[in-house]
Order: structure tokens, then sequence, then C-alpha cells
């Protein structure tokens, strides 16, 4: 089951027009890199806990399956059901024959999935929680293992200095169908804050702890993170090559599409996307650039991430942590301060000399 129904608040203004199941990473939506994995290891069928809009999305999308049943659990309308209240909601569809994995929509992981049911089915455990070590707990909550990973500790977003460990949630949980007693029926219901601690005290919740590549896209900064960890990756087997016309810093990733003019930088770590057409003269770096985007001569995009269907005009530039919602345009020779957010479908004709959100 993968849970897919946040609205994503932190990433507006491109969650406005988008799931975060569907951001591209590295030219490829999330969700698809979460059904690649999982089908190695086997897996036959996803559920997809969504919002009606989100499930509209997702089918529009029309993302390979890998061979994987995907089934849908809509949530009733405007009525936000937490982490717990989804697992609840897709009772029927997940049925009480065996345990099921939940994952959380908006997680880059590699990771064994096999490997964790393996764990789980040994501790006879009703809940396994995959846990992965990070520098700042505060955002996650946090486990403390006893014998065997069971857990004896679960705290949900520890202020700071208070974490008893550094192993965090990783938003990945295996669950036997007994789960389905803990949960009320038809409610918002917090795994975190009110599942889990019942199931410490019960001593029920285990712990499987993975080393693999783990990454939470959740804020901007996030988002552009992953991107770049995933292109070093991708750099270590293949460079993009430049040519006479322009020049390539690796890593770069170009989609299909993708026109370029004379004289332009692309990277380092910058990603076009499909159809995008680049003028003469461009500079991109630091950057992801979605689908469908126009970009004229002599503009500079350093940091920032521009959304689908954007048209920005001649000598703009565009700095760090700048945003821009699909459909903008951008006239020429505007500046856009750093950290600057631009909402879909604005029309930006002047200077923002001071960090801005534009709606």
């Amino acid at each position: 089951m993968i849970l897919a129904g946040g609205f994503g608040t932190r990433l507006r203004p491109l969650s406005c027009t988008r799931p975060k199941t569907l951001f591209p990473i590295v030219n490829k939506p999330l969700l698809q890199w979460i059904y690649e994995r999982i089908s190695k290891d086997n897996i036959q069928e996803a559920i997809l806990a969504v919002n009606g809009l989100t499930a509209f999305y997702i089918k529009k999308q029309k993302i390979p399956k890998r061979g994987l049943i995907v089934k849908y659990s809509i949530d009733p309308p405007k009525t936000p059901l937490g982490t717990g209240g989804p697992i609840r909601n897709a009772e029927r569809l997940i049925g009480h024959s065996e345990p099921f994995l939940v994952l959380n929509g908006d997680i880059f992981a590699e990771l064994s999935y096999a490997a964790i049911l393996d764990a789980h089915g040994k501790n006879n455990a009703l809940a396994t929680i995959a846990l992965c070590e990070v520098e700042d707990p505060t955002r996650y909550g946090v486990a403390e293992l006893a014998e065997k990973n069971r857990i004896k500790n679960f705290i949900e977003k520890p202020a700071k200095g208070t974490a008893p460990t550094n192993l965090i949630n990783a938003g990945i949980y295996v669950l036997s169908p007994d789960i389905f007693s803990y949960i009320p029926k038809g409610k918002p219901v917090s795994m975190e804050r009110e599942v889990f601690p019942k199931l410490v005290e019960e001593g029920k919740l285990y712990g499987h702890v993975i080393k693999g590549l783990w990454m939470d896209i959740g804020k901007p900064e996030e988002y552009l993170q992953a991107n770049k960890i995933l292109l070093n990756n991708l750099a270590k087997t293949r460079k993009i090559k430049s040519n006479d016309k322009f020049e390539f810093r690796n890593p770069v990733e170009i989609d299909k599409g993708v026109k370029i003019g004379a004289k332009s930088v692309i990277g380092p770590y910058a990603i076009l996307g499909k159809n995008t057409i680049v003028g003469k003269n461009v500079q991109i770096s630091n950057s992801v650039i979605l689908p469908d985007v126009k970009i004229d001569d002599s503009v500079s995009i350093d940091g920032a991430i521009i959304g689908e269907g954007v048209i920005i005009g001649k000598e703009v530039k565009i700095g760090k942590g700048c945003i821009i919602g699909d459909q903008v345009k951008i006239r020429d020779k505007i500046s856009l301060a750093l950290k600057t957010t631009v909402c879909p479908a604005k029309e930006v004709s002047k200077d923002i000399l001071k960090t801005k959100i534009i709606c």
C-alpha cells in the first residue's frame, strides 16, 4: 500500500498542480521509482491510498506499472484521514490473509522489501518499521531499540537534544492484519502518535534498520538534493557529451525533445524535462526544469525549480531557492531575488528585489 494522499504544503506552489508522488526525480516520477523498486522484490500488487484529485493526476500520467496490479483506495471527499485512516479505509482491498507493506509516497528509498518482510515474520511482530540513521532526527519519529530489534520507545518529532537515538521512522512499514483493530474506522488516525505508542506498550512493535539510500522530498531543498544525489549516482556509469554548439558540465540529465541554443552551458547538476527549449547563451546549474519550459536567450538560472510550461523571457536572472509554479510567464530582463516564489499561471513583469511570494 502506498500512501499518496497528502497535500504537500511545503512544496507549494509546485504541489498546487501535482501530488508529491508525481514530482520528477531525474525526469522520472517518484511513483515510477517506487513501482520499479517494489517489482524487483516480486511484489505483485500495489494499492494507492489517495484522494480523488490525486487519483486523477496519477491515472493521467500513465506511469509504467512494471507488471504490478494497481488498485485505488479513495479517501472520503474533504476528509483527510492521517497516516492510519487510509490503511483502515483500504481494509477490504488489503484483506486479512497475510502481512502487507505500507510506504509513504513521498520517500525515495533503496532497500530490500523482501528483507523487512522476512524480519517481520521471524519476530512474529504486529508491526515492523524501517529505520534509518540521520543527523537531525527532530523532524521525524524516533525509535529506541531493545533486544531482537523490538522498539522499546517511540517518540514523534522530539525536541532538540531529547531524542534517545538518531534512528528515525523511514516511512516504510510491514503490518499484520490484526493492525486493523487498532485503527478506528472513518476518522483521522495518526500511526505515529496513536497506534505505534500502543504497540510499544504491548511489545509488538519492531524495527528494521536500513543502510541504503533514503531521501525525504518533503521540502524544496530536499527535493533538489535528492535530484543531485541521483545525478551523482548516474554519473558513475554515464556522462552526457557536449558538442560544438553548447556545453554540458556533468552531471546533467536531458529528457526527450529538448533543444539547446548555441553557447549555452548546462550544468553542473541541471535537469531538463521533456520538450524544454533553451535559447542561446543560457546558463543553468543546480536546478530542476520540468517539461515544456521555454527559456529565451541569455538567461541565468542557478539553484531553482522551474515548473511545467513556464515561459522565461530574454536576459532573465533566477537565483538560488526560487520556485516558479507551472505556466508562469516571466518577461524580458527580469531579476528574481533569492527564494522568490511565484504561484502558477502568474505573470512577472517587474524585478523582484526582495524575497517575496507572488500569488
